[in-house]
């Protein structure tokens, strides 16, 4: 059986554009069917297309990565499913943009070796990036509420229209349903609006 070529692509979110990678893959005579394309974090390795692709790759199949931030983001988990695929499937790795992990030129010791230094570099400098981001993240949240920001949901206010609402229920003329309509709230936020106003000085 001849062996094949996939290409596995990996954006953090719906929003991103995969086209560059894409394109890449395709320069590589890569079919479209055979590119398989995640649109999650790359926390971790159980996505869904990445696991079909595990499951397709046999012996001699070539898999190519665009680079390896791509591929994941924890330096254990990258070097985990590298290993799984090389030594478990014994299928080859390609990352495009680093041309020393290419498995399918590297077959001897040495080579081997250069590769396996390598990756251990790379996948420890995208968990350090990953890590930075998420620092950053921290820091930014920290600030924007040493400045006041609030997070989360708006807090429910009571409004003319939920006042009408609530007098004519309190009144009997409607049922709260009906006066949760009408001030077009939720039922939690409706009974906490009624708590506010039961609890204010007549």
């Amino acid at each position: 059986m001849e062996n094949r070529q996939y290409g596995y692509i990996r954006v953090s979110s719906k929003d991103q554009n995969e086209e560059r990678q894409v394109a890449a893959m395709k320069e590589k005579g890569i079919k479209k069917r055979d590119i398989f394309i995640d649109k999650v974090s790359g926390k971790d390795f159980e996505r869904d297309q990445y696991q079909l692709l595990k499951r397709i790759l046999r012996p001699g199949d070539v898999l190519y990565i665009h680079s390896l931030d791509r591929f994941g983001r924890n330096k254990e988990e990258i070097v985990k499913e590298w290993n799984s695929i090389i030594k478990e499937l014994r299928a080859d790795i390609v990352v495009l943009d680093m041309p020393l992990l290419d498995t399918t030129q590297y077959k001897d010791s040495m080579g081997t070796f250069i590769a396996d230094l390598v990756l251990q570099i790379l996948s420890w400098m995208a968990q350090e990036e990953r890590d930075r981001i998420r620092k950053r993240q921290r820091e930014g949240i920290a600030l924007a509420l040493e400045k006041g920001k609030k997070f989360g949901r708006p807090k429910a206010q009571i409004t003319d229209v939920f006042m009408e609402a609530y007098n004519e229920w309190k009144a009997g003329r409607i049922t709260a349903t009906e006066a949760m309509e009408k001030s077009d709230v939720k039922k939690t936020t409706f009974y906490k609006l009624v708590k506010q106003m039961e609890k204010k000085p007549s």
